[in-house]
């Protein structure tokens, strides 16, 4: 692991999203720690949405749960909304709901990292450097907006195309018939 000093963060401009005001200040206090100085909040996804037109963040950390809009839905806003600020924005996403189910549909939303609480200095360290170390292609489909979902490049794949999507023109189903090989890498993503 990296030092947590091994980044000097103090010029980037990070939103917090959180309706708890107790949790965006203890994100707050994290972030001044790793010497973050310029932090603006918001109590929702509402909230966030509005203050992004005018707070040019460089990455968003945010809760699950709020209410009008909770993080899924801003996270979507923010990725496929016509008037978006920053649709490219890293998003953090924090929740103490930390199941397989929660963590793909994060990743389904757009989310670029996942933090399960309680919140630790080193763990939101770590979150932040993979944003800026291994930012993944951005994605635009019909189905998806977001970083791309898949993080571990396997360079031996020598199969079809991934995507159901991706598919060739004409192409029956006899044809595209996956070997057991294939199928085995698509199931390791």
């Amino acid at each position: 692991m990296k030092k947590l000093t091994a980044y000097n963060l103090e010029r980037l401009k990070v939103m917090v999203v959180d309706d708890n005001r107790n949790m965006r200040m203890i994100v707050r206090q994290v972030l001044h720690a790793l010497g973050v100085k310029d932090i603006a909040e918001a109590e929702d996804g509402v909230d966030a949405f509005k203050t992004l037109k005018v707070f040019n963040a460089d990455l968003i950390i945010t809760d699950w749960l709020m209410t009008p809009l909770d993080g899924i839905d801003l996270t979507r806003m923010l990725r496929t909304s016509k008037d978006s600020p920053n649709p490219y924005l890293p998003i953090i996403m924090v929740s103490g709901h930390t199941e397989a189910k929660r963590i793909t549909e994060a990743r389904d939303a757009g989310v670029t990292e996942f933090l399960a609480k309680p919140l630790s200095v080193e763990g939101l360290y770590k979150r932040i450097v993979n944003a800026i170390e291994n930012p993944r292609p951005f994605v635009k489909s019909p189905n998806y907006t977001g970083p791309c979902r898949h993080r571990r490049k396997d360079n031996n794949y020598k199969g079809p195309l991934r995507r159901e999507t991706d598919k060739e023109s004409g192409e029956n189903e006899e044809d595209s018939a996956l070997t057991e090989g294939e199928v085995k890498n698509l199931l390791e993503y």
